[in-house]
């Protein structure tokens, strides 16, 4: 059994002295609480305020990698759009590849609309190159990383960073356009295009296709010069200096200093088409020629070709030679190979040529001519025509393959090898020429020289025996004698016929100055104001009255005759 709980024992007393010496406490009880724990609330609340702020109006926070951080610092470099301070870079950070860097940025409130999948960044720092200079107002401001806005409508939050800043900004009005060449050439991104001299847009970028085959060009247009570019225009390489030496001289082509340093492009609608084609719309692909020659060259789809041989020397002759008929370009040659016969021992060379058969007009309107009469090729061939190899520039010594109608050429047919119809040629003119002077050394080698020699040598023989005969010298003394005698009587000749032939010359003189004095004085007589013209004039008018008094006469007494005997009569 548990023991019985003792009495608790009273406190000790205090004593009485103690007990008036300690102050007493008094428990007052109050309704409202204190103001002191006003003040931590209002400060509480107003730091909750302040955060939910700041959290509402803090941006968005974005990484761009790049390859490098040159120029760029944690918490001093900016985030521009068009000079505007959009946001701050807060950390710069290496990948942990080692391949490039990270920087982190944060972005005021509301920069979402800049964060478009297709938006780009990149740092924006002095850059000098050949075609453009920016970046310079970072000279004193420092580096700062720009953004160009995209258009799309999702969006992300990682970006990679472009190594140089684009050529052309997504706010510029205007069109891109894409060009094939099989060559960059001098071409970079910022190079110039130009339209009648006038930049109106820049190169903005290429690649190379998967195939390796050609290079993609992509070119801007600002507008409205874009509006210029159509379905049919031409667009042609402008670098460098085109320099062409013709028959008509030399021509020099080139858009400006720019062009020629870095590079260019020109483009132009020919005037020579039906019309005009629709505006080309955006991103359309065009053919980039070489040259502005090239671009205006007319473009045939139908292309027929033939082969050419030739035996002789084709150095000059390069693929792209024209191919000429009659002076006017109707093909170019597409390939030359050399080829050795084994059984003639001998080296040919076959040219394959690609003709254009539109080119050539026709008097009537059959542009199926070639269809409608498959033989007219052979027709032609047949009728003379040949091909030929002549030089098209002298200083240059370039070929090309002239086409005409040759008579008196050998006959010859169309023939065809590997699959090509064989034109035939002739040599060039100066094989010809050789030829002739080889025909003409044979024939002189088969003339019997040395025997016309050994003729001539006996003919000289004679002809040196004949003159130192004693005969031809005694004919010869009897020459000289017959000569002396000649020379003698014309002396005599000279001595006693000249004196008289001298005086009969001078009484013919004379004879005839008085016959002619005569000749005058008989005009002065018989002139139409002299005496005797005047005088035999009325004398001739006499003559002719009388003559008309006997004719009234005679036919007065014809009527009466009797008038003789009785006379005439008072009444007749």
């Amino acid at each position: 059994m548990s023991e019985p709980e003792r009495p608790a024992e009273p406190p000790p007393r205090p004593d009485t002295d103690t007990a008036q010496a300690l102050p007493t406490a008094q428990v007052v009880r109050r309704e409202r609480p204190s103001l002191v724990w006003l003040l931590p609330i209002i400060a509480l609340a107003v730091g909750g305020w302040l955060v939910v702020k700041t959290l509402a109006e803090r941006g968005p926070t974005i990484t761009i990698d790049f390859q490098s951080a040159a120029g760029l610092q944690a918490g001093k470099t900016k985030v521009k759009y068009k000079d505007v301070d959009i946001g701050t870079v807060t950390h710069i950070d290496v990948s942990t590849d080692l391949d490039h860097v990270t920087v982190t940025a944060e972005l005021r409130h509301g920069s979402e609309q800049f964060l478009a999948e297709d938006t780009r960044f990149w740092v924006a720092r002095p850059r000098i190159t050949a075609s453009q200079v920016s970046g310079l107002e970072t000279l004193l401001s420092g580096a700062f990383v720009a953004v160009d806005p995209g258009g799309s409508s999702k969006q992300r939050r990682h970006f990679e960073g472009l190594t140089n800043p684009p050529v052309i900004t997504t706010d510029v009005p205007g069109r891109r356009f894409r060009l094939r060449s099989d060559t960059l050439g001098s071409l970079n991104p910022g190079a110039p295009v130009y339209y009648r001299q006038i930049q109106v847009g820049q190169v903005v970028s290429f690649t190379l296709d998967d195939d390796g085959g050609a290079v993609t060009i992509d070119v801007f247009i600002n507008s409205p010069q874009d509006q210029l570019v159509h379905t049919n225009t031409r667009f042609w390489n402008a670098s460098g200096i085109d320099l062409e030496l013709g028959a008509d001289g030399v021509t020099l082509d080139t858009q400006s200093l720019v062009s020629v340093l870095v590079g260019g492009v020109a483009f132009d609608t020919p005037d020579d088409l039906a019309a005009t084609g629709a505006p080309a719309p955006a991103d359309q692909f065009f053919p980039l020629y070489p040259s502005r020659s090239a671009a205006n060259e007319p473009v045939y789809l139908h292309k027929e070709r033939y082969l050419m041989v030739f035996n002789g020397s084709v150095r000059g002759l390069h693929v792209g030679a024209p191919v000429s008929l009659r002076g006017i370009q109707i093909g170019r040659v597409v390939d030359v190979a050399l080829k050795f016969d084994d059984r003639k021992l001998d080296f040919f060379i076959p040219v394959l040529v690609e003709v254009e058969p539109e080119r050539i007009g026709f008097a009537e309107p059959r542009e199926d001519i070639l269809k409608a009469d498959p033989d007219v090729v052979r027709k032609l061939i047949d009728n003379g025509l040949r091909a030929q190899l002549k030089t098209g520039n002298l200083l240059t010594g370039a070929l090309y393959i002239d086409l005409d109608f040759y008579p008196d050429a050998p006959p010859a047919k169309l023939s065809e090898r590997n699959g090509y119809r064989v034109v035939p040629t002739l040599p060039t003119p100066l094989e010809a020429v050789t030829a002739k002077v080889a025909a003409i050394l044979d024939k002189v080698n088969a003339l019997p020289i040395e025997v016309i020699g050994n003729d001539l040598r006996a003919s000289a023989a004679g002809v040196r025996e004949l003159l130192g005969s004693a005969e031809l010298r005694g004919a010869i003394r009897e020459l000289s004698a017959i000569l002396a005698d000649v020379r003698g009587f014309t002396s005599q000749l000279n001595s006693e016929l000249a004196p008289e032939l001298d005086a009969l010359l001078a009484s013919l003189k004379g004879t005839l100055d008085e016959a002619n004095r005569t000749l005058v004085n008989a005009n002065d007589l018989i002139g139409p104001d002299a005496p005797l013209s005047v005088e035999a004039v009325r004398t001739m008018r006499e003559v002719s009255a009388a003559a008309r008094s006997l004719r009234v006469l005679s036919d007065y007494l014809e009527r009466h005759p009797e008038a003789l005997i009785q006379g005439k009569g008072g009444g007749r």
